[in-house]
């Protein structure tokens, strides 16, 4: 019986390590990769009534998934900040250097900002052209002499200057579609707040605010009542048409442009009426648009230097070195 029983073993052991060998084999082998069976929701129904397979994860994964790929909107382009131009008519005097050299600081401040400095003079000056070199500020340099029968007391100073900046911005954006600007006529004696910049640089057609330290009083304004120009508050002529000083208004570029015949007047215009003469040509009352807090705010001051004592400069120059003041 036991030999029976090994000579089966010995028939059957051949086999069995034959399979084994296969399973052993056959494990070893990488799995392939299970792919997911689509689900079918029972409340979600194609065409015919056939179930369309839903992606798993949730309704909103795909969706929000095809969002982040998309590159955002593009944003629309800011506007060009407006230009602001600063006409400063200037000329020869002890203190000339030291009054734009207080204005250049000031300007020097101020984004976007042209500075049309006009000397009252036959040439430019080598004074003046030296300084705008060193300023480092967008600049024009003119120069125009204003006649010697106008240069008698009490007559309208600075017109030929003025209007010989008008004349260059006029020249410069006559042939081409101009650029948002604004224009402000800065005296070189004066002192500005930074703040009185960022409120002229929105003006739609002429723009006005107080003026500190004019007309014999602390300050002079508009009168503003709902929003409008309604009057003057001055201590001189308050009957003129625009009872304001010079450093008390902004006109916009495109009505400068729009307005080429405007100019300060010498023939007809009596003293303390060149603001009046210009801006009658260009605006009315109505228009006016009140800025610095509907005119309750102060930016600007007609400071002018105290006339400098020069009692022991001596008749010939008598120093070593030539400095330049």
């Amino acid at each position: 019986m036991k030999s029976v029983l090994f000579s089966r073993f010995f028939i059957l052991l051949p086999w069995m390590l034959i399979v084994i060998i296969m399973l052993d084999v056959d494990t070893r082998r990488p799995a392939p990769p299970l792919t997911p069976r689509p689900y079918f929701s029972p409340y979600a129904g194609g065409r015919g009534g056939a179930r369309l397979p839903l992606r798993r994860g949730g309704p909103g994964r795909g969706r929000e998934q095809r969002n982040e790929s998309r590159p955002p909107p593009p944003q629309p382009p800011e506007p060009p900040l407006p230009t602001i131009y600063a006409i400063t008519p200037t000329y020869s005097r002890p203190v000339q250097k030291a009054e734009l050299t207080r204005l250049a600081n000031t300007f020097r401040q101020v984004a976007q900002l042209h500075w049309i400095l006009v000397e009252d003079a036959a040439a430019r000056s080598e004074l003046v052209s030296r300084f705008l070199a060193r300023a480092g500020l967008p600049s024009t340099h003119l120069h125009v002499p204003t006649p010697r029968r106008y240069k008698r007391p009490g007559l309208p100073r600075a017109t030929e200057q003025r209007n010989a900046g008008l004349a260059w911005l006029r020249q410069r954006h006559g042939h081409q579609r101009a650029q948002p600007g604004v224009l402000f006529f800065a005296d070189d004696d004066n002192t500005y707040s930074l703040e009185l910049f960022q409120e002229m640089r929105t003006t739609r057609k002429v723009s006005v605010w107080p003026v500190g330290l004019v007309g014999g009083r602390r300050y002079e304004r508009p009168l503003v009542e709902n929003g409008k120009v309604v009057g003057w508050y001055t201590g001189w002529r308050a009957d003129r048409p625009f009872a304001i000083d010079m450093a008390g208004f902004a006109v916009s570029l495109q009505v400068i442009l729009s307005n080429p015949k405007a100019v300060f007047k010498r023939r007809g215009s009596q003293p303390g009426m060149q603001e009046s003469d210009f801006l009658k040509q260009i605006t009315t009352v109505e228009e006016l648009e009140p800025k610095a807090s509907n005119c309750t705010k102060v930016l600007v001051w007609h400071t002018r230097t105290e006339k400098v004592n020069l009692a022991n400069e001596p008749k010939y120059h008598l120093d070593t070195v030539t400095i330049e003041v």
